[in-house]
């Protein structure tokens, strides 16, 4: 994941953002802040090396005046959508032969596991 992030010229944190708004769409900076668990004045140091790179671009809220979406570009959409693809062939490679019910038995484990480290 390294590698590919480095030929794209993305850092962690940056490809965080866009994996993000791949997953909920265009969202405000607060929005982003609040799901990354960063400051808004990192996520705007993060938006404004996508938005330089070509990956996503500022537009204005349509019911908010005073904020603005982050959305990705048709180039952050093409990327995201093969990451999206590379996602998919490595789950069915680890997962594919895996029973439905070994899945939610794993899944309740590893939420479990997750929330104990949170609480941490």
């Amino acid at each position: 994941m390294g590698d590919e992030l480095e030929g794209e010229g993305l850092t962690q944190a940056r490809a965080e953002l866009l994996w993000r708004l791949h997953v909920a769409g265009p969202s405000t900076q607060r929005a982003l802040s609040e799901a990354l668990r960063c400051t808004p004045r990192n996520v705007t140091g993060l938006v404004d090396a996508l938005e330089a790179a070509g990956l996503v671009r500022r537009e204005p809220h349509p019911e908010d005046r005073r904020a603005m979406l982050v959305t990705l570009t048709p180039q952050g959409e093409k990327l995201l959508a093969r990451w999206r693809e590379g996602y998919e062939q490595l789950a069915g490679r680890l997962f594919g032969d895996v029973s439905a019910g070994d899945l939610r038995g794993f899944h309740a484990t590893l939420s479990h596991m997750l929330e104990q480290l949170r609480r941490q």
